[in-house]
């Protein structure tokens, strides 16, 4: 099961209905395509074909999360703890400095935000994840473990 917020679960709906709407227009392209002869050879069909294939993927993904996603009730949630959707001021115990983090369900991927977005599903996501202020959590990552301390849920 997955822990979205709210407005995670619109975005994935909005793209999700986006790519059914293209769907028809794939299929044009597909045909146009078809149209011209031999197919052995038709580049235009093969890239139509294999957008069409990437389409459906992502339809059949973005189908299968929303379908199983649960909505996180902020009001059902703590103030003291880290949960999805909490921004959180965290210290790296190596070298002192202070971050703003975000625990998120899906990744926005809007790099211009004041905080650092970290998806529940990620090592630093099921580190923080029922954290309150004042714990130490430790993170796996590739290059070692790192520890930081939550300072403040915002």
């Amino acid at each position: 099961m997955e822990f979205l917020t709210a407005d995670e679960k619109d975005r994935l709906e909005q793209r999700l209905a986006q790519l059914k709407a293209e769907r028809p227009g794939l299929s044009e392209r597909i045909a146009e395509a078809r149209s011209h002869g031999d197919l052995s050879e038709n580049t235009e069909y093969h890239a139509a074909r294999e957008a069409q294939g990437l389409a459906e993927a992502e339809i059949r993904r973005l189908e299968g999360r929303v379908k199983t996603a649960q909505v996180a009730d902020e009001s059902q949630i703590p103030d003291d703890m880290v949960f999805v959707g909490s921004v959180v001021k965290l210290c790296d115990l190596d070298d002192d400095s202070d971050d703003l983090y975000k625990l998120v369900g899906e990744a926005s991927g809007n790099f211009d935000a004041d905080e650092i977005e970290v998806t529940a599903a990620s090592p630093m996501g099921e580190a923080l994840i029922k954290a309150r202020v004042g714990d130490v959590v430790k993170v796996d990552l590739p290059r070692g473990t790192k520890r930081f301390e939550v300072i403040e849920i915002l």
